[in-house]
């Protein structure tokens, strides 16, 4: 097995194997065998399964995947995955965890100190949009804490959020699901850079409170899905404690630039924050899944979501219970995401975190000055990118002499997933694309993969032009 693995991890960063070996569905169903037998299979063939399944497996941490946000893979990281797999335990007491408690505990107070918090709470979720739900049912809470045991009956009217209409979908999604309903979640225009213009946001906070509904917490954006946009924060936080509405930053993507000085200006106001999310999944590298959401506050966390299960949380334990963290999640169980972070920080450093995210721009930068050299070939859509998104059209032969506009756009919005299906069927190259708003499809290209050279990056543009001329 351990063979398998390493063969695969050797193929993810040859730059002469491909990406994927792209079959349809209905094509991989019958390559590979996935019935579940009424009877044993022996050995051979669980490993010629395992063969199996990564062969057809797409390499996300080959050089030439720019397709996530989380991609490449730390081979410390990784090593830290094997220790937790192989350790097989939960996270929600001490009891059970206590060396990997202990480090949670010291990783995410660091956080914290990097964030600028003094003191505060924080927990490692399943995924960013878990984080942000956590933060909007503590906003909640401490507006209206009665709605824990009451339920929303006991709100005097319907609450309302606000988010910028960039942001991720998690934020509607956490109005679902917090029963809010996501009309009450509100979306706040953006400026071409896809930043949250703060003007906009009063006026919709005030147009709410004249349609007599209460207004209890904004999100702003550090780093957003597509364009890699940073919100204002200082002018957004202004507004929140006009209105006394709790501020929450969802820096899933952007958070890992809070590791360089050098970069930390994008978050001037941070502090102000009642909560952060921070993916460090994403652009710190850490294997999937490693997403934390910090608190200003201390104890609301545990407040909100605690159910006292003695069962499960004993308070009259040898051991100091203040260590256990299953009674402040609404999850109970929690995997362990911990160590593969903490063991890659060990290995790098905070300065080597610094280093990784100023390569990261750098080579951003370098991408942005290929396309602007080929202006026939490259249309961007955002000049001066503020984090890792480089988003733009790729412009086939015919094209080349017809005027920018409208129509073009749209023509150029027909053929992106063509292009992105020869992309798949080639195997060479992975770049992924979406439409924003009015923008039809355009390609929004990621670096945040340790392995990707300048040479990457050459060969990204000249493969989407040699793929993607004559359409």
């Amino acid at each position: 097995m351990t063979e398998i693995l390493m063969d695969f991890l050797h193929k993810t960063f040859d730059r002469s194997s491909k990406i994927l070996d792209f079959h349809h569905p209905e094509q991989l169903l019958e390559i590979i065998d996935l019935s579940l037998p009424n009877q044993p299979k022996n050995i051979e063939q669980l490993l010629a399964d395992c063969r199996d399944t990564l062969t057809y497996q797409v390499k996300t941490g080959h050089p030439r995947f720019f397709n996530q946000l989380s991609n490449g893979v730390d081979v410390i990281s990784m090593a830290g995955e094997w220790l937790t797999a192989t350790a097989n335990t939960n996270m929600f007491t001490y009891e059970i965890s206590p060396v990997f408690i202990l480090m949670e505990h010291m990783t995410l107070k660091k956080m914290r100190e990097i964030i600028g918090y003094k003191g505060g709470d924080s927990i490692l979720a399943p995924g960013g949009t878990i984080s942000n739900l956590y933060a909007v049912l503590a906003a909640r809470y401490r507006k209206y804490p009665r709605v824990k045991s009451e339920g929303l009956q006991s709100l005097p009217g319907p609450l309302v959020m606000f988010t910028s209409e960039h942001s991720h979908f998690s934020m509607m999604s956490a109005a679902a699901a917090s029963g809010l309903g996501t009309d009450n979640c509100i979306s706040v225009p953006c400026n071409e850079k896809g930043q949250m213009i703060p003007a906009e946001l009063e006026r919709l906070v005030l147009k709410s409170i004249s349609d007599g509904k209460i207004p209890f917490m904004v999100t702003g954006t550090a780093g957003s899905t597509v364009f890699g946009a940073f919100d204002p924060i200082n002018p957004i936080a202004d507004i929140c404690e006009k209105h006394h509405l709790w501020l929450h930053i969802d820096a899933a993507w952007g958070g890992g630039l809070l590791m360089s000085e050098k970069f930390r200006y994008k978050f001037e106001g941070i502090t102000r924050a009642d909560s952060v999310t921070w993916n460090p999944h994403k652009m710190m590298n850490v294997l999937l899944q490693c997403s934390t959401v910090h608190f200003k506050q201390n104890s609301l966390l545990y407040h909100c979501n605690r159910m006292c299960a003695d069962y499960l949380f004993q308070q009259d334990k040898h051991y100091d219970v203040t260590y256990d963290t299953g009674d402040k999640v609404i999850q109970c169980g929690r995997h362990n995401d911990i160590f593969k972070f903490w063991l890659l920080w060990r290995a790098k450093g905070t300065e080597g975190f610094a280093k990784q995210m100023e390569r990261f721009i750098e080579l951003t930068q370098y991408l942005v000055e290929g396309l602007l050299k080929r202006p026939e070939r490259f249309q961007l859509i955002v000049a001066e990118p503020e984090c890792t998104n480089v988003c733009f059209w790729y412009v086939p032969t015919r094209f080349r002499t017809m005027a920018p506009g409208p129509e073009r756009d749209r023509l150029l919005g027909q053929i992106t997933p063509i292009l992105k299906g020869r992309m798949m069927s080639t195997g060479t190259l992975m770049v992924g694309y979406q439409p924003q708003g009015k923008l039809p499809n355009f390609f929004r290209c990621i670096i945040s993969n340790q392995a990707v050279t300048e040479e990457d990056v050459d060969f990204l543009v000249e493969e989407m032009d040699r793929l993607g001329h004559d359409l």
